[in-house]
């Protein structure tokens, strides 16, 4: 007899918020993507198609290191404590390195853009190659993402996996669509100073629930 709804609930809301916090802290950071969504959205440019490519590339990529992971562990039982470990390392590891960027921050300011208007195609071009081209982009989610993900199971593993697609598109749709607001705020590294520590600290107590 399958468990009652009532039953997943938790399971599914802890993994949700787990991949959520996951992903937000990845993906919260200085980078070429950010500086370039930034930048559409001060434009005011193909806002919306970019913000949706930036979301569902992260969202796939997700998807595709949960599963692939959990099969290896299904595949490979012995690997399972490895890949606790090593997510649990991993995300020590970052929140080390957020809480050491909060000492000497840094500021998100947008690239400069082409001074005439860029076509759909081209914008998504140029978001591709922000987004694909960036080798780190498969470590953060196929490998790293992937093995946290892969812990879970049944409803719990796409409570994950939903949760970090929300966090994709909540970041992305804010930096996009509230570039002109958040700009001056971005500029500002006290800003990032007390956002990598908030990072730093989430990331270092996921770590410790991931291996509790």
């Amino acid at each position: 007899m399958p468990p009652p709804a009532t039953a997943l609930l938790p399971g599914f809301v802890t993994a949700f918020l787990t991949g959520f916090g996951i992903t937000l802290g990845l993906i919260v950071a200085i980078g070429a993507q950010n500086a370039f969504v930034l930048r559409q959205g001060l434009r005011r440019e193909q806002v919306g198609p970019v913000v949706a490519f930036c979301a569902l590339a992260d969202t796939l990529l997700v998807m595709a290191g949960v599963w692939t992971m959990g099969s290896l562990r299904t595949a490979i039982p012995a690997l399972a404590p490895a890949l606790t470990l090593g997510g649990a390392l991993f995300l020590f590891g970052y929140g080390l390195l957020a809480l050491r960027r909060a000492r000497k921050p840094q500021a998100l300011r947008a690239a400069q853009g082409l001074p005439e208007p860029a076509s759909r195609a081209r914008v998504l071009a140029q978001t591709a190659a922000f987004t694909l081209l960036n080798p780190h982009v498969y470590v953060d989610t196929v490998l790293l993402v992937g093995s946290v993900g892969a812990q879970e199971v049944g409803a719990a593993r796409i409570g994950f996996v939903t949760g970090t697609a929300m966090a994709s598109t909540a970041w992305f749709a804010l930096l996009g669509f509230g570039a002109r607001m958040l700009a001056p705020l971005f500029a500002n590294p006290v800003a990032w100073r007390w956002l990598d520590a908030l990072v730093g600290s989430m990331m270092l107590a996921l770590g410790i629930v991931l291996l509790t």
